[in-house]
């Protein structure tokens, strides 16, 4: 698989990485033999890029991934975790002895004295313009706890305040066929500095891999059914903010353009490792097979421009209204 540098670093990473929240928790349950299985699949089809947090799962996720790779010790994966949804989303929680106890606990999850890159996790807006948060961060650096650090953020203008900082090495953003407006201006701001952008929630929820229906029903405990307003965390984070029925209609025309060979999944992947200043894009996976479907997408040919143009039209048309005046 393609691989390309985050940001300003000389690691590469794998244009298609792993997210595992759904590993932790939230969507619905996953066992434990099937979350390693879920990682063998990616590893073995050249997936060198997991994503986790502290928080999914309480740890489990960490931990998981912790357990696979010290069965495989020859294998080079760049772990990412997040930290700071642990305590009262208040600016005043984001310092440098939290930032410690919350690192040790992540490294201890881990298995490793130093994590490749941490995270912010979508804090509280005002943290992006800290400069003691910032330069608590580089004090996690010059301790050799992190060896680089960034930001996931909700919002295009946090991440444009985040690219701002001269040692952030990567912006975590929602970007999918749904959520177009990174396209606008964090992309370009990203690549001017030299930050990398990890892509999240691509398929909008599973939106846009084209299998749902109005009938469908999710897990009580999945975040698709106790989320869809924003009951419990940014509502942006389900579905991509798009109502539900409205998305699922959206869905069908998406999926309607998948060209010869893709999958509704692989065209909405393949249309974001297509944007320029993307360097990996995160799809979960609940299942051995869905991960390696994930990771096929990288292998796919680019976009033509007319099947580009067709899912601009049906954003314009359906979704750019429902969100891009909020996130």
């Amino acid at each position: 698989m393609d691989e390309r540098v985050i940001g300003r670093s000389n690691q590469q990473l794998s244009v298609v990485g792993l997210g595992t929240w759904q590993l932790g928790a939230d969507w619905g349950d996953v066992d434990d033999k099937e979350a390693l299985a879920v990682l063998e699949a990616a590893a073995e089809s050249g997936v060198t890029f997991f994503d986790t947090a502290d928080v999914y799962g309480d740890g489990r996720s960490e931990q998981t991934i912790a357990t696979f790779l010290s069965g495989r010790p020859d294998l080079h994966v760049l772990v990412a975790t997040k930290m700071g949804r642990r305590v009262d989303q208040i600016p005043e929680n984001y310092v440098l002895d939290n930032f410690r106890a919350w690192n040790d606990r992540s490294r201890r999850n881990l298995g490793v004295d130093r994590i490749d890159l941490v995270q912010l996790h979508c804090p509280p807006t005002a943290v992006y313009s800290s400069d003691e948060v910032f330069d608590a961060l580089d004090t996690l650096v010059a301790e050799e706890r992190i060896a680089r650090y960034g930001v996931s953020v909700e919002t295009c203008e946090e991440a444009l305040t985040a690219i701002a900082r001269p040692n952030v090495t990567s912006v975590q953003i929602i970007l999918n066929a749904f959520r177009m407006k990174p396209l606008l201006q964090v992309l370009p701001a990203a690549q001017e500095a030299g930050v990398g952008i990890i892509a999240r929630v691509p398929l909008a929820s599973g939106l846009l891999s084209g299998k749902y229906t109005k009938d469908t029903v999710f897990p009580e405990n999945d975040h698709r059914t106790y989320n869809r307003h924003g009951e419990a965390f940014d509502q942006g984070e389900t579905f991509s903010g798009v109502d539900y029925a409205t998305g699922v209609e959206a869905a069908a025309e998406f999926s309607a353009l998948a060209p010869e060979g893709y999958t509704p999944a692989q065209l909405a992947l393949r249309w974001i490792i297509d944007q320029p200043g993307v360097t990996s894009v995160i799809p979960g996976a609940r299942s051995p097979e869905q991960a390696r479907a994930n990771a096929a997408a990288a292998k796919l040919p680019a976009l033509s421009e007319d099947t580009l143009t067709a899912i601009r039209d049906l954003y314009d048309r359906r979704i750019k209204d429902q969100v891009e005046s909020r996130w």
